[in-house]
Parts: C-alpha cells; sequence; structure tokens
C-alpha cells in the first residue's frame, strides 16, 4: 500500500521563501507621471527599480499593500527647497514626505557649496542653536555628506550665483574683475561635473543684486555646455516684474539655456494686473523657441527676511556692516525714509504689503521670539515706535536678517498659474517637523501644506486642473525640466520613488497662525524601492541619494 505523503508548506515561508517580488502593490489607480488619465493596475518593485506595471501581476511580493481606491503616483518633486540644513537636523523630512515628496531641489540664489574659509566662518557664525559641522567645501561634497549622513528624500542642487560670487568677491557692489570671473566660470565647471543642475540666482538680495547681467550670461554659458538650467528669483515680483522677466528671458537667449522663474508671482496690489502681460510674455519667448518655465507656492504671502524691507546699499558687505551702518544715525534716517517709500530701484517688500502685512515669524535672539505671529503694526503699536524703527532694531538686535511673512499676492493670479502647461510647484521652504527645535519658531505654512494643498484645495475642492494634470507637474514635467534620468514617472526600470494617496481626503492644515501641522492623506511612500511613509507614519528609513544633472562625470 501507498501511503500518501501532504507536504503543508506555511503561507509564511512561501511569501517569504518564494516571493517573486519584493513589494506589490495592487489595485491602486495608477497615474504614470504623464498627465495621462490613469488605469487600475498593480506595480511591482524589486530593489530600488519598478520592474513591472500590469493588470493582475502573477507572484507575490514579500510584502503586498492594496491600494483599492487611492492614487498611485511617481514620488513628487519639491522644484524649491530650502531643506539645506533642515535636513542636517533632521533627516527625516517629515513635513514633505507626509505630503509625498520624494526629490528636494535646491540652490536658489544660495547653494551650500563652493565654500572657502572665510564662508565657512560666516556661516559657524550664523549659526542659531542648531549647530552643525562643515565637512565640505564643494557642493558636491555637501550633497555627499548629506547622502551618508541618513536622509528620507532624494536630494539635488542647482550651483547659487550669489555663492560664487560671495566665493570669489565678497559682499562688495562691483562687477568682477576678468581673473575673478575666470575663477567664478571654474567653480561652475566644477560644480556641474559634480552633479549641478545648473546655475540658480536670486536678484532681489544682496550681494546677489550687484551682479549684472551679463555676469550672469557668463556663468550660465558654462552651465549650459552640460547641458544644464538656469532658474532665477527675478530681479523684481512687482513693480519692475516685467522688466526683470525680460532679463530672465535675454539670460536664457544669449547663453542658449532653459530658463525657469522660480515662484512666479506679481505681488502688491498695484501689480496684480501685470501676470497676464508676463504669461503673454513667456508664451512669446516659448513660440520662439526658447526654454522659459515657472514654478510656484500655493499661498498669497511670501516669506523672507526683513533684509527685502531695507536698501541692498545699506547692506553691502555682509551683515555685520549693514548693522554697522544701522547704528549710525544719519545712514538710519535715510534707510527709514527709502523703507517707507516706494522705489523702482529695489524690491521693498516690506511697502508693497504695508506693516499690517507683514508678519513676524522667527527670531535668532530668544528674547525676541515674543513677537512671533504679530505684524510688524502690531508690534509698532505695542512698542509705540515706528514700524522702520522697529524693523531696523530688530534687525540689529537679532543677529541675523529676521524672518518674516509678506502678504503680498492675489487668489485669483494663483489659480490662473497653477493652468499653465509649464508650471511646477516648490515649497520655498525647509522640510520641518512639529517637534524639538523646529517650534522655536513659525515657518511659513507651505513648508507642511504646499503640496498637500494643490491636491486638496486646487484639484478636489476648487477643480482648478484635473487630479492626472497636477500629478504630471508635480512629477514627470519637473523630472524633465531638470534633465534627471529614470525618476518623475511609473515606469518599468525607472526608481521606485512611489507615492500613493487618498485623492479624496489628503489635505494640508497648517495655517500662518499654526503653521506646525502636518498634511494628511498620503498613505505610503517609497524612495529608492524603501518604505519611508507606512499607514502615514514614518517608517525612520532614510534611503535617500544624491540626485545628479546630465553635467555629471563620475571620478575614478
Amino acid at each position: 500500500m501507498i501511503r500518501k505523503i501532504v507536504i503543508v508548506i506555511p503561507l509564511m515561508y512561501l511569501v517569504i521563501g518564494f516571493a517573486k517580488y519584493d513589494i506589490v502593490i495592487r489595485n491602486g489607480e495608477i497615474y504614470d507621471g504623464t498627465g495621462n488619465s490613469p488605469i487600475k493596475a498593480d506595480l511591482a518593485i524589486n530593489g530600488d527599480q519598478i520592474i513591472k506595471i500590469a493588470q493582475n501581476i502573477k507572484g507575490v511580493g514579500r510584502q503586498e499593500i492594496d491600494a483599492k481606491g487611492l492614487a498611485v503616483a511617481p514620488g513628487f518633486i519639491n522644484m524649491l527647497s530650502w531643506a539645506t540644513t533642515s535636513l542636517i537636523a533632521d533627516g527625516r523630512s517629515l513635513s514633505d514626505i507626509k505630503q509625498g515628496v520624494t526629490l528636494e531641489v535646491f540652490g536658489e540664489g544660495w547653494s551650500m557649496g563652493p565654500l572657502n574659509d572665510t564662508m565657512k566662518e560666516n556661516e559657524k557664525k550664523s549659526m542659531g542653536e542648531f549647530k552643525y559641522d562643515i565637512d565640505w567645501t564643494t557642493l558636491g561634497e555637501y550633497l555627499a555628506s548629506l547622502e551618508r549622513k541618513g536622509i528620507s528624500t532624494n536630494v539635488a542642487s542647482f550651483v547659487g550665483a550669489t555663492t560664487l560670487r560671495i566665493h570669489e568677491i565678497g559682499f562688495e557692489d562691483r562687477p568682477p574683475t576678468e581673473a575673478e570671473l575666470e575663477n567664478m566660470r571654474s567653480l561652475v565647471r566644477q560644480a556641474m561635473e559634480e552633479g549641478a543642475l545648473g546655475i540658480g540666482s536670486s536678484l532681489i538680495y544682496a550681494p546677489a543684486f550687484y551682479s549684472s547681467t551679463e555676469e550672469l550670461i557668463e556663468l550660465c554659458k558654462v552651465a549650459a555646455e552640460y547641458d544644464g538650467m538656469y532658474i532665477s528669483h527675478m530681479r523684481s515680483e512687482s513693480n519692475r516684474f516685467l522688466e526683470a522677466l525680460d532679463e530672465l528671458i535675454t539670460i536664457a537667449d544669449k547663453a542658449k539655456i532653459p530658463a525657469e522663474v522660480y515662484h512666479l508671482k506679481a505681488g502688491g496690489k498695484p501689480n496684480h494686473y501685470k501676470m497676464d502681460l508676463a504669461i503673454a510674455k513667456i508664451n512669446e519667448a516659448r513660440e520662439r523657441g526658447l526654454e522659459i518655465s515657472t514654478d510656484m507656492y500655493l499661498y498669497v504671502a511670501g516669506a523672507t527676511g526683513l533684509n527685502a524691507h531695507m536698501p541692498p546699499w545699506v547692506q553691502e558687505g555682509g551683515y555685520e556692516k549693514w548693522v554697522e551702518r544701522l547704528k549710525n544715525t544719519e545712514i538710519r534716517a535715510k534707510v527709514k525714509q527709502e523703507m517707507i517709500s516706494d522705489t523702482d530701484e529695489w524690491e521693498n517688500l516690506g511697502f508693497l504689503a504695508g506693516p499690517e502685512d507683514v508678519l513676524f515669524s522667527g527670531f535668532k535672539n530668544p528674547d525676541l521670539r515674543q513677537y512671533i505671529g504679530k505684524t510688524l503694526k502690531e508690534v509698532a503699536d505695542e512698542l509705540g515706535k515706528h514700524y522702520a524703527d522697529v524693523a531696523i532694531d530688530f534687525v540689529i538686535q537679532d543677529g541675523s536678517r529676521v524672518d518674516v511673512v509678506y502678504f503680498l499676492m492675489s487668489e485669483e493670479n494663483i489659480k490662473k498659474q497653477i493652468q499653465l502647461p509649464y508650471i511646477s510647484f516648490g515649497s520655498d521652504a525647509g522640510s520641518l517637523a512639529p517637534e524639538g527645535d523646529f517650534l522655536k519658531n513659525n515657518p511659513h505654512p507651505r513648508a507642511y501644506g504646499n503640496f498637500a494643498r494643490l491636491l486638496g484645495k486646487y484639484v478636489r475642492d476648487e477643480k482648478v486642473i484635473t487630479l492626472e494634470n497636477a500629478i504630471h507637474k508635480l512629477t514627470g514635467l519637473s523630472a524633465d525640466k531638470l534633465k534627471v534620468k529614470y525618476r518623475g514617472y511609473l515606469r518599468k526600470g525607472y526608481y521606485a520613488d512611489v507615492v500613493i494617496f487618498d485623492p479624496e481626503t489628503i489635505q494640508d492644515h497648517a495655517t500662518f497662525a499654526k503653521p506646525h501641522q502636518l498634511a494628511s492623506g498620503v498613505h505610503h511612500v517609497f524612495v529608492n524601492g524603501e518604505q519611508v511613509l507606512k499607514d502615514g507614519e514614518h517608517t525612520g528609513a532614510t534611503p535617500g541619494r544624491v540626485v545628479r544633472g546630465p553635467g555629471y562625470k563620475k571620478k575614478n
């Protein structure tokens, strides 16, 4: 008699021992990043790559996720991030990961390299309560340092034109010598070969304000040799908005380089009408074959410092010289007069907003933090001083430019901009967490809500654009602009940067009064195939990598 032998293999052994894939995401609505309508399908991941996208994928995964009723999309690209130091403090990138961001792009004028010894010393002096070692010199070394430390998001950077200028000229208001300009060109070459995405400028701020159009063209010509891009916080976003846009278009034309307007806006109520004229200029340039594009954040207020309320000439030489001049009675009187006057000579954001719409958000000096969340007018009334005197005194007392929010833009223009076919999105903020030292200042709510706000308020609730269009702008469109390979789309062989979210519940919660509130509605996030967010909770994983531009040359 032959006995039948039945072998029972435990399910756990089947899954672990014989799994065909590391991860299978099933039954989701796949938005591939192209802007096409979604398809219901499964997605399989092995290692750091997407292996297969198909209906009813056969074979099990070591991990299986049921995404029924959820959107499955490429990880979102933050086109304008200031997480340069917040990632050193906390590599989890919590406020952005909770919104589905998997790539942070740095370099709006200032970049974390190249540095010289003087710049390193100045950086150490300017640090607040959070201190960190500067264990890098070049931009590429900084990015590699972040990767070694461990970060949850991928990172990339432009090299800052401001940083290049400080490296060679310092904070002086003068053109570079030919030797200095050649050194700046050489630094651009080095940065591009280390993987920089191109050149970034922020021209309303000293010392960037002192740069000529010709200087920027020369730097961009070098970046263009490496297929790089030029991005710019333009010389004006208000009274001379259109003239500043002409400058950006000229730089793109003369240097033969794609160019992007960073955080497109028409600041100040008298300038709101200019948005239509600006869009017409951009469209005309694009019709001529120039690659001009834009990005934005989704709020009627911007955030920067009180340096944007004072003339650039008083800031020449850096912070210490700036304060030294402000302590001079005659100079102070002159600065005050310029602060309370409209001008086309420089970008006076404080005048354009008015003291009632300038909100204090951060101080270095703990004694001044009592004023966080109050307007410049409220503080001036409380102290019995003219608002310009309060601003001057605070810059002196704080040891910094003082962080403030300026209410300048119109909701009508925001909706108009969202619909532009070449617009991307950036937070223009750090990536934070509602805990520890981060709670000592009030950031702009865009740090916690910019991307969720797009998908919740403007897509689901107000239907300004479709969900597939919004995802395209957050992913494939941005990746194409940056010329980064194998990211931005859900395709076989691409890196597995994936976000799974609920289009019906995704929501921003941060406000100007209470900004430290995480977004909700994102369930899972994968970065390079490793899960960073699981059921809405951070896993602690730090698989982020440096994403390098097209000019990168790997050293032997």
